[in-house]
């Protein structure tokens, strides 16, 4: 289905087709008719299925069909995100969508200087993205007023919890008109969240798009057990492969992630990191660097990748393993953005092996074991069963793909850009 059927007016569609964009997912699909009938939505969606998308086209052509002059530090639109990197990716979504439309708009986050945000509000925008603390402090400056809000969308609301700005949220909606449209989006429901959305929504249509195990199935995965001691030089080989375009590297500490990257770079490859310790203008920076291919290689903690929703990333490779499994999922579903396919490379050594065991448990899937000339039996070993590749002709689950280069060679047979060459095990085979 192209957008023209989902009603949208030519300026979208042409905005649309000039970012590349010709057939909506099925949160767009779903989503953008009902919110043009002017109904609250639940959407239940991860980051990477085009929800921002989904609520942003159908708000400018809503405004669209009200032009009226913006007023000074009051905003007609609240998008509140729990992030600063993704207030940043949203507003640049905004940008692009409301190209061929007359459109203002700003985005307010904390790290930086609150100057030129003020600058931008006084003169009055359509759209302001924020995150709450900030978005607080400039209410309480009395530099913004939500009185005039039209529109209220709470993005990944699961987050904005687990990062503890339960109450900040609660103060801002109390300062909102009773009557406005709202829109609500979580990654996941627990009562909670749940209890969250009720408060916010008005007979919501309730959206759910690709559950997490899904989105998990569409990326290939692949396990290397190796050394702590090994790991960066396992790095180095994989990274030297062509098919490894856009990496996205996670560790567990701040200074690991610094490690890493300074290691990457003295040996020529183009990478940064990001992480909490980095100021805000350093993380804008390598962001920056990574979506304009400056660097081919992010690394970063989880914390600091949370807003990261950037397009064609081709690999994630989990430097250390998270020690929480729910982390794995969200870490990898940072390829395979919006229906395309990844590859997520995991990294495991001995004391690492408890935690692959938790996420293979989670997602149901015995992850393939990689052959390569840094192989650890002793990691292989450390714990619990052994992972076990899927059947012959498997693609990391039990299913009947074809196994895409599984099956040979050692650095020379990159598969549908995602394996490395790497091959599994010999004696796993049957």
């Amino acid at each position: 289905m192209p957008f023209q059927k989902l009603n949208l007016i030519e300026p979208l569609v042409r905005a649309l087709k000039k970012q590349g964009y010709v057939t909506p997912t099925p949160i767009q699909e779903k989503a953008i008719p009902p919110l043009l009938d002017g109904r609250d939505l639940m959407g239940i969606a991860q980051t990477g299925t085009g929800k921002t998308a989904a609520f942003v086209l159908p708000i400018l052509q809503l405004l669209s069909k009200e032009p009226g002059h913006v007023v000074s530090k009051t905003p007609r639109v609240l998008i509140l995100t729990p992030t600063r990197e993704l207030a940043m990716q949203i507003d640049e979504s905004i940008a692009a969508y409301g190209e061929f439309l007359r459109v203002r708009h700003a985005v307010v986050f904390g790290g930086v200087g609150q100057g030129p945000q003020v600058r931008a509000l006084s003169h009055g925008v359509d759209f302001l993205t924020a995150t709450p603390g900030r978005l607080l402090d400039l209410i309480n400056q009395r530099h913004i007023r939500l009185d005039g809000i039209q529109f209220f969308v709470l993005d990944e609301a699961d987050r904005m919890l687990d990062m503890g700005f339960i109450r900040d949220v609660k103060k801002i909606v109390a300062l909102l008109p009773h009557q406005r449209h709202s829109l609500f989006f979580s990654a996941t429901m627990s009562p909670q969240v749940t209890d969250l959305a009720k408060t916010l929504l008005k007979d919501p249509v309730r959206i759910e798009v690709t559950p997490e195990r899904k989105t998990v199935e569409k990326i290939e995965q692949r396990v290397f057990f190796v050394d702590q001691g090994k790991k960066d030089e396992l790095l180095l080989q994989l990274l030297k492969q062509a098919h490894l375009t856009r990496v996205l590297v996670f560790t567990l500490m701040k200074h690991k992630a610094n490690k890493v990257a300074h290691m990457l770079t003295q040996n020529g490859i183009r990478a940064d990191a990001i992480h909490g310790n980095k100021s805000q203008p350093q993380r804008v920076r390598a962001l920056e660097n990574f979506k304009s291919n400056r660097v081919s290689v992010l690394v970063a903690t989880d914390i600091a990748a949370r807003g990261i929703d950037i397009d064609d990333i081709s690999h994630v490779i989990n430097y250390d393993l998270p020690n929480e499994p729910e982390t794995y999922v969200h870490r990898i579903g940072r390829t395979a953005r919006a229906g395309a396919e990844g590859t997520a490379y995991s990294f495991c050594a001995a004391d690492e092996r408890s935690y692959l065991n938790a996420i293979q448990k989670l997602i149901a899937t015995q992850i393939q074991v990689m052959d390569h000339a840094l192989h650890s039996e002793t990691a292989k070993n450390a714990t619990g069963s052994a992972a076990m590749p899927a059947p012959r002709g498997g693609r990391g689950r039990h299913s009947g793909h074809s196994n895409r280069g599984g099956g040979g060679g050692s650095f020379n047979r990159p598969n549908r850009g995602g394996n490395s060459g790497f091959r599994p095990r010999h004696q796993y085979r049957r």
